[in-house]
């Protein structure tokens, strides 16, 4: 045992004077030693952020399978896209009347649809909580409608599609099939607020 021990003090002491006798294997051997824990670090460091994103891209994906952020995301989209209020505008039902129709019109202008006619419901506005209903009848480009429903069902005033008849033109071309000019009878209905 003893003789383990000075074994061991006799190579410590000979590390130790062999760094003392030649400074450069010790700077060698430091920049080494602190290479290689600097090294380490940045990889440790690199591997947790790369756990973290994959961790925000795991919650993302949960939340929007869960419908939360996507539903954040979409209502923050909606009101940047659409801004307004919520109910329809003006100072009588006849003016809300009027303010949805132009609504309804520039929706079906904006995908090059045209309307036929118009027919304003004002009496719902005093019978069903103060809506004020529409219909009408358009043309419009198949793949259109579509973007029209969507514009009115998600932008602002909040819009209800109450009534929705379309009807294909028949055509004995298959090709022809999913395109051409669509008549279609929409009805359209929105809330007012008396004295707003």
């Amino acid at each position: 045992m003893n003789s383990m021990s000075s074994a061991n003090a006799g190579s410590a002491s000979a590390v130790t004077r062999t760094l003392t006798g030649s400074p450069l294997i010790a700077v060698t051997l430091y920049l080494a030693v602190t290479g290689g824990l600097l090294l380490m670090a940045s990889l440790s460091i690199a591997d947790v952020i790369a756990h973290r994103q994959a961790l925000a891209q795991t919650s993302d994906l949960l939340d929007q399978l869960r419908g939360r952020k996507g539903a954040a995301k979409n209502a923050a989209a909606m009101s940047a896209e659409h801004p307004g209020t919520p109910f329809l505008q003006g100072p009588t039902v006849t003016v809300a009347g009027a303010n949805l129709l132009q609504r309804v019109a520039t929706a079906i202008g904006n995908v090059g649809g045209s309307m036929q006619s118009s027919q304003v419901d004002v009496s719902l506005a005093q019978t069903k909580d103060g809506f004020v209903g529409l219909v009408v009848s358009c043309e419009l480009e198949q793949p259109a409608l579509q973007k029209v429903l969507y514009d009115l069902e998600a932008g602002m005033p909040f819009l209800f599609v109450d009534q929705l008849d379309v009807q294909v033109p028949q055509t004995t071309a298959q090709s022809d099939a999913g395109t051409g000019r669509v008549r279609v009878i929409l009805g359209v209905s929105g809330q007012w607020q008396a004295g707003k």
